[in-house]
């Protein structure tokens, strides 16, 4: 227990020096893009003594390692600032935006996890049969094909019949049913993406394990395939299936920024789209940390599993 305690410590810290230096990385990001914050604002028309005025109101005159640390300090607190474009508190637009992305995400997770499971233990249980075949014929394809062609292939399937709606229109009125319902293509979207790397990890996983010797004594005691897959060869590969099940999980919650776009999401990727085109610097910049931070929490949450399933990786030298 105690090794766990300090394993988890140390992913901790080393978390919290990704997350500096993905910091660091976008603060930097955004200093080195070309132009002018305070004319692009305020337009060609604009005075010097105007642009030099909006300057000094958002701090743009003062140093960027000055820059940094007021920006830092503030998210340590949990303030974001202010959107430059419409004004309001980063905080409140990324509350409800959040709130919608987290949604997706879990939905495309509750159909993937489970698919890509069946499948990969079927895949194993019947390899090199025709289901093995078709079944990684059709994960290839599916990691092969952007995330936006995928979309757009949904959509001309079921949308344009009529089937579900094209545009996903949330409001806080709608049950949880009518949720599920107009998500359902931009979660269907995910699942197709995801799904192939979980169920081909899934079967190559499973297979490393059916030489095994004590697979080999089950087939003696005269147990039925399925059962030797479910009872003994799947739960010693859980530690690579959590890893790539985070993993996925990760591009999950950070990924959904082009299938957002197609199907106008409400979420965070497209609001992050939206203040890209109005140059509103100060939300790229934390949902871009958002972002960075829900991949490291999930890692760490792969890592710490992964070791729990398999007490041997504590061992490691």
């Amino acid at each position: 227990m105690h090794a766990v305690v300090v394993m988890i410590l140390q992913r901790l810290a080393l978390g919290v020096l990704t997350l500096f230096v993905v910091s660091l990385v976008i603060f930097g990001a955004t200093e080195l893009l070309p132009g002018d914050l305070a004319s692009s604002l305020l337009g060609q028309s604009a005075t010097p003594e105007t642009v030099a005025a909006l300057r000094r109101q958002m701090g743009l005159d003062l140093p960027a390692p000055v820059r940094y640390w007021d920006w830092l300090t503030g998210v340590l607190q949990g303030d974001f600032g202010v959107s430059l474009a419409t004004r309001r508190p980063i905080a409140d637009m990324l509350s409800a935006r959040l709130g919608n992305t987290v949604f997706l995400a879990l939905y495309a997770a509750a159909i993937a996890v489970p698919l890509s499971l069946i499948l990969g233990v079927l895949a194993a249980l019947w390899r090199n049969s025709i289901f093995d075949r078709v079944a990684n014929a059709g994960a290839l394809s599916a990691i092969s094909f952007p995330e936006f062609f995928v979309a757009y292939i949904l959509i001309f399937l079921l949308a344009q019949s009529g089937y579900f709606p094209s545009m996903t229109r949330l409001s806080p009125a709608m049950s949880l049913g009518d949720k599920l319902y107009v998500t359902f293509l931009p979660a269907l979207t995910l699942t197709l993406v995801v799904t192939a790397h979980m169920m081909r990890m899934t079967r190559a996983a499973i297979i490393n394990l059916m030489a095994s010797p004590y697979i080999e004594m089950a087939r003696l005691k005269g147990l039925s395939p399925l059962r030797i897959v479910l009872r003994h060869a799947l739960p010693n590969a859980l530690a690579p299936i959590i890893n790539v099940i985070a993993l996925n999980l990760a591009y999950l919650i950070t990924g959904v920024v082009v299938v957002e776009v197609v199907f106008v999401y409400p979420g965070l990727g497209q609001l992050m789209v939206d203040s890209v085109s109005k140059r509103d610097i100060a939300v790229v910049q934390a949902i871009a940390l958002i972002f960075a931070s829900a991949y490291v929490l999930l890692n760490l949450t792969a890592d710490v599993l992964s070791t729990l399933t398999n007490p041997r990786l504590m061992r490691r030298k």
